[in-house]
């Protein structure tokens, strides 16, 4: 169940909204988020009904890999981003992907 339920029904009303749906076997799709473009603002957290999503503290070599001006913006942001510690719970709804103000999360789909 989602955290914050208004914010999830806009999120579903959304006509970019990607995904299947909350119909895909769980894990088959991958939620994959951005680090150089998460601002850890938690809609993430607050939107995905299968509690895929965590806001912590950045892993040093994620922050490592960003550049100059995407290592500020995670400075500035507490050095916190968002991360999936559960995406194998995904069932691929996509309100993670138009909660996101900062569009730093993506839905990759099942390999063919």
């Amino acid at each position: 169940m989602s955290k914050d339920p208004e914010k999830a029904k806009r999120a579903a009303a959304h006509p970019a909204r990607p995904g299947a749906e909350c119909q895909a076997p769980a894990g088959s799709w991958t939620p994959v988020v951005n680090h150089g473009r998460c601002e850890a603002k938690r809609d993430c957290v607050e939107v995905c009904p299968y509690d895929v999503f965590e806001v912590r503290r950045i892993e040093p070599e994620d922050y490592a890999a960003l550049g100059l001006l995407a290592k500020l913006k995670v400075r500035v942001h507490g050095m916190k981003s968002a991360y999936t510690p559960r995406a194998d719970l995904c069932q691929a709804c996509g309100l993670c992907v138009v909660a996101c103000p900062e569009r730093a999360i993506s839905l990759e789909p099942p390999a063919s």
